[in-house]
């Protein structure tokens, strides 16, 4: 995913005074539609397009931020940008608060997996403690677009059986299984699965020794993600998911494991 090329200051529209969800979306469609990969697209295919994506669902996730996106038909390549909103705008939010921050992508229909990792690549880093603060306060679009960036890591092209290495992530806290599997997602060519496993109690109980143990309730299970991660990003990916688990060395429910692999090749559909 190259963020430095698809972001670019004239898709950006800074401390914007807008009343509603509506106008966050026709302005949004407004910075597309100046992107010469949507020129021949007209304006209300665009808006249809992330009024669907809407009715799923808001894209307004919580923490002042709101990411509309969808895919059409018919165009060639992402369509990346973004709008701020000093005071902040109602956007259906699942928190209920105003969103500040609006980072929008349109999509080729045919690229649903670079559509994911880009939109989980936009998440992470809206995760940043501070980044979306930061960003807000920004005056121009240069601006804005040099603090996204900044903490992004943007995507390098690799040919070849590069070095990679093999995360074993064993997540048994649900509310937390999520925001890791999109530390995966946004990594550049990785391959990703994830495997429903049984905590062992599971087995345990069965057993007459340790069957007054646990109740059925109380069983519990585990969801492993695998991912072949580049080599070089072994430290970024640890650093993303202590981001969402805090200190793994103090750290109970998850356990993450990462070995060297010899060689790699191919990859998977998500």
């Amino acid at each position: 995913m190259n963020l430095v090329e698809y972001l670019q200051p004239e898709s950006i529209s800074v401390r914007k005074d807008i009343s509603d969800k509506e106008a966050v979306l026709n302005e949004v469609v407004r910075l597309a539609h100046m992107n010469h990969n949507l020129s021949g697209v007209k304006k209300d295919k665009i808006l249809d397009g992330l009024k669907r994506r809407e009715e799923l669902g808001s894209t307004g996730f919580g923490g002042g931020i709101a990411i509309p996106h969808c895919r059409l038909k018919g165009i060639s390549d992402f369509v990346m940008g973004i709008v701020t909103v000093s005071e902040g705008v109602d956007f259906d939010s699942m928190d209920d608060e105003p969103v500040k921050l609006i980072v929008f992508v349109i999509a080729p229909e045919e690229e649903a997996n670079a559509y994911i990792k880009l939109l989980a690549a936009i998440s992470q880093t809206l995760r940043i403690p501070g980044v979306v603060d930061e960003i807000v306060s920004q005056h121009t679009p240069e601006t804005v677009r040099e603090s996204f960036l900044r903490h992004t890591h943007d995507a390098v092209e690799t040919k070849g059986h590069e070095n990679k290495r093999l995360f074993h992530v064993i997540v048994q806290d649900e509310d937390i299984f999520q925001q890791i599997l999109e530390v995966f997602e946004a990594m550049p060519s990785s391959s990703v699965i994830v495997i429903e496993a049984k905590n062992t109690r599971e087995y345990l109980v069965k057993m007459p020794l340790f069957a007054s143990l646990w109740s059925d309730s109380h069983l519990g299970n585990s969801r492993i993600i695998v991912a072949a991660v580049e080599n070089s990003l072994t430290n970024e990916t640890l650093r993303s998911i202590e981001r969402v688990t805090g200190n793994l060395e103090n750290r109970t429910g998850v356990l993450v494991m990462v070995q060297e692999i010899l060689y790699a090749a191919g990859s998977l559909e998500m």
